[in-house]
């Protein structure tokens, strides 16, 4: 029968250390649901009793039907009883079955940070985990410097995780907390480990200082560990956390793991990974990693034109999974490197339909390359790339007509007290409409304009929920006359994006050209009709 792996998740307490993050407690709820939904076996609340945000997630009510809620927290301190201990007290208060709590296990640790000495960390891990175990359902012992300890003193290190594992532990969690260590050294440690202590009782919690926090987590698993922590895209201090969207779906779907262990998440439910992925960055207001394995946008995407042609008669050729099975989907880049299978590719996910052999498919190739010439990059600009096409098939619709646009930018002399000033003259179907915006800077009053515009247009509910989520800007040449490409990401209510680019000497004329043609898409997108005279 095959063997289980538990997914510990712990991007609610480890990740939440990441530098610039900070989760507000209905982010927390928001996430530990969806976490919840995805059938982690244990997600990590927090550390009640830390902070004000832990205490009071930690007050709430929350009904897990997969999950199992831990709470979080450190072995007693020296001196007072695991009773009187008020950091254990907290996590026994807590309204969670499980509790993880963590201890050092590298005796340079134990002399440097505590001050006590081997036999008295001895004592505090065996008393807390004691104290803990009579009170929780469960209780994981995270042996922290683990693999630096073991690898200077592998008698005591082992000694911390028997002192654990005998006063109740369900879990011995082995951590490489500088995150230093290699995947062939994880390997070896964790096979001496299993040893003296079952493999079904043993975790394996790495970070992601060499970039090996994924390879680590797999080579501890292949050694016998059975629990993985990690968090949700990398989260952690320094360089993160072993990435539970990297890990999850190598465990469900590369038959090495899938045939020999099982995972309580359902496969049906790994195509939730990316939506998963991606809202986490939206809390967190950032950029999603196109290059992420499994849910970046580039994950699967092809812009070489043999490399196209060869996806196009059978994706195995250049993909190691259907992009599906985890939410995402195959991306065709057209560039200036791209061929005809390129383009056709492009155009049929899109819904264009063009005989192969037209010559139409010249001209947008062309049409491609003129526009690269002159600085323009379609490579990853879908929405523009729609519109060049549909412009040279002649069919792309007329919503609007832009008259012009004026920005005046003023300062009062201070710093910091910088108002632009945006006005946009749109014709709608021989009428002309004048919107107007204030903002933070021309861009932003120019977008703001726009949409003025649109208020009093027949097109406003179709826009309303259209949002600028990223903007970049990227200079082509030297000079304060430089030409200057933007690029610009937009969404909407169902969090779908598109990118859009706009290419001029001047940046604000560039971001207008990127902001119109995000309009004019949202538009195509939702199929509306454009408004005739009566």
């Amino acid at each position: 029968m095959s063997e289980k792996i538990f997914i510990f998740d712990t991007t609610l307490r480890d990740g939440a250390q990441t530098y610039g993050v900070d989760f507000n407690v209905d982010e927390k709820k928001i996430l530990a649901e969806k976490l919840d939904e995805l059938g982690v076996d244990y997600i990590e609340g927090g550390w009640p009793g830390a902070n004000t945000t832990d205490t009071e997630f930690f007050n709430k009510k929350h009904n897990f039907k997969n999950s199992v809620f831990t709470a979080f927290g450190m072995t007693k301190k020296s001196g007072r009883s695991a009773e009187n201990d008020p950091g254990l007290a907290s996590m026994i208060n807590a309204d969670a079955p499980s509790a993880c709590v963590v201890g050092k296990s590298w005796d340079f640790h134990v002399d440097l940070a505590l001050g006590i000495s081997n036999k008295e960390n001895l004592e505090n891990i065996s008393e807390s985990v004691k104290f803990l175990a009579q009170n929780k359902e469960e209780v994981h012992f995270d042996a922290e410097h683990f693999f630096d300890g073991y690898k200077s003193n592998p008698d005591y290190a082992l000694d911390c995780l028997i002192a654990a594992f005998e006063s109740g532990a369900r879990w011995v969690v082995l951590c490489d907390t500088n995150g230093g260590t290699l995947p062939h050294e994880v390997e070896r440690i964790v096979l001496e480990v299993c040893k003296k202590i079952p493999g079904k009782n043993i975790g394996i919690h790495a970070h992601n200082d060499t970039g090996n926090a994924v390879a680590n987590s797999l080579a501890a698993v292949r050694a016998g560990a059975r629990q993985v922590q990690g968090t949700i895209n990398g989260l952690g201090e320094r360089c993160g956390n072993a990435n539970l969207v990297s890990i999850i779906p190598t465990f469900a779907l590369k038959r090495e793991f899938n045939e020999n262990y099982e995972l309580s998440i359902n496969k049906n439910k790994i195509d939730k990974l990316t939506e998963l992925s991606r809202l986490l960055d939206e809390i967190l207001n950032r950029v999603p990693d196109r290059s992420a394995p499994y849910v970046g946008s580039s994950a699967f995407a092809h812009k070489g034109g043999l490399h196209v042609s060869a996806v196009n008669k059978d994706p195995k050729t250049y993909e190691h999974i259907e992009p599906e099975l985890v939410g995402n989907s195959r991306q065709i880049i057209v560039s200036e490197q791209s061929g005809k299978s390129n383009i056709l590719s492009k155009l049929k996910s899109a819904g264009i339909q063009v005989d192969e052999d037209d010559k139409t498919i010249q001209k947008i190739l062309d049409r491609v390359k003129d526009r690269e010439f002159i600085g323009y990059s379609y490579d990853g600009a879908d929405a523009s790339f729609e519109i060049l096409v549909k412009k040279v098939l002649g069919e792309m619709p007329s919503f609007f007509e832009v008259k012009n646009f004026n920005v005046n930018v003023k300062n009062s002399g201070e710093e910091g007290s910088t108002l632009s000033h945006a006005e946009v003259r749109l014709i709608f179907n021989g009428k002309e409409i004048v919107g107007t915006g204030d903002g933070v800077g021309p861009v932003n009053a120019l977008d703001k304009a726009l949409r003025n515009n649109f208020e009093s247009s027949e097109y406003a509910s179709s826009i309303e929920d259209l949002s600028l989520i990223d903007y970049k800007v990227r200079i082509l040449n030297t000079g304060t006359d430089a030409t200057t490409r933007v690029s610009i990401e937009s969404s909407d209510k169902n969090k779908k994006s598109w990118y859009t680019v706009g290419v001029s000497e001047n940046i604000i004329e560039a971001s207008f050209r990127a902001l119109i043609d995000s309009v004019e898409y949202k538009l195509l997108k939702e199929k509306v009709a454009p408004v005739k005279s009566n």
